[in-house]
């Protein structure tokens, strides 16, 4: 609710200076300019996430996600040790897991939020558990082998090689993954 009252603010200091200033005209088609590149902005989005969505749901449809929840069993056992006794909470696991490492952004949201409600019931009362924290900063860190989403925003933006952030992404994710993950080793380990 703050937040909301913040943006009020700026938008009416932004409204008052433009008529001050006697720039109202070019602030309002600034403001219709912007409103414009959002809505390109978000169809071109929207495609990306369409897909990647309904590749997600072919994909579970045909087995491939029950195939890779057995393939990542191990890594997915150590880091989350209630998914040895909850098949659902292993294929909602590897399922995120493999989305995000495909950088397909919304898509890796809905199996992301059955995992966590399955960790949070497996957990005790009050603070989250450790593998729900480590859910949160692997979802957060999200490491990308494939950017796809943003590859799209890039696409939509009219980038020559929208690719051409792959160095970058993979260094960025993979240190942001290795530090909450040792925060969240460390925090836990003092509790």
């Amino acid at each position: 609710m703050a937040l909301t009252w913040v943006w009020i603010g700026m938008i009416l200091a932004a409204a008052a200076y433009a008529a001050f200033s006697g720039t109202a005209a070019e602030t309002g088609a600034a403001a219709a300019e912007g409103a414009a590149a959002a809505v390109r902005l978000g169809a071109g989005m929207l495609g990306g996430v369409m897909f990647w969505s309904g590749l997600n749901e072919v994909m579970e449809r045909a087995g491939i996600t029950a195939a890779l929840a057995r393939r990542l069993g191990p890594l997915l056992r150590r880091l989350y040790p209630s998914s040895r006794e909850d098949n659902e909470l292993a294929r909602d696991l590897s399922c995120n897991l493999c989305a995000n490492v495909l950088g397909m952004g919304s898509a890796a949201t809905p199996a992301g939020i059955r995992a966590a409600v399955r960790l949070r019931a497996h957990g005790e009362e009050g603070a989250p558990s450790r593998e729900l924290c480590t859910l949160v900063v692997m979802n957060s860190a999200s490491v990308q082998l494939l950017p796809a989403t943003v590859a799209a925003v890039r696409a939509s933006l009219g980038s020559a090689a929208p690719f051409d952030i792959l160095p970058a992404v993979w260094v960025a994710s993979g240190l942001s993954l290795a530090a909450g993950l040792t925060a969240v080793g460390l925090l836990y380990r003092w509790d």
